[in-house]
C-alpha cells in the first residue's frame, strides 16, 4: 500500500507510476494513459478536502497564536499574512491528498478496482 500511496501524493498512477493521475487540478483521468489501469473507480469524494482541512488548520492555528503573541503584531496583519498562508497551504495539499486517497482505494481493491479489471483480461 506505501508505494501506491506515495504514486499518489505525487500525482501519478498508483498502478505504475509513470503516467499522470490527474487530468486537471482535481479531475481524475479515467485510465492512465501509460498502463492503461482504470482509475475512474474512486471514491475521494470529501475525504481530501476534510483531511486538507484538518492538517492546515492544526498547522496553521498553532503558529498563528504564536506569531500573534510572540511578535504582537497588527491584527489585520496576522489576519492577512495567514489568511494568504492557509489557502496557499491548502491548493498544495489537497491535490495530493485525492491522489493519496485515491492510491489507497486503489491498493485496498476498493469501489470496483481489482475485481473488474481481472474479469476484463481474461
Amino acid at each position: 500500500m506505501k508505494p501506491a500511496m506515495l504514486r499518489g501524493w505525487r500525482r501519478q498512477c498508483p498502478c505504475c507510476g509513470q503516467g499522470p493521475m490527474f487530468s486537471g487540478y482535481l479531475k481524475v483521468r479515467d485510465h492512465c494513459p501509460v498502463c492503461l489501469e482504470e482509475l475512474h473507480h474512486h471514491r475521494a469524494d470529501d475525504g481530501p478536502a476534510y483531511l486538507t482541512i484538518l492538517i492546515v488548520g492544526h498547522i496553521m492555528a498553532p503558529t498563528m497564536l504564536w506569531a500573534f503573541f510572540e511578535y504582537e503584531p497588527d491584527p489585520l496583519v496576522v489576519a492577512t499574512i495567514f489568511s494568504v498562508g492557509c489557502v496557499a497551504l491548502s491548493l498544495y495539499l489537497l491535490p495530493r491528498l485525492k491522489g493519496l486517497v485515491v492510491g489507497i482505494q486503489w491498493a485496498k481493491r476498493m469501489h470496483g478496482f481489482g475485481p473488474e479489471r481481472a474479469l476484463n483480461t481474461d
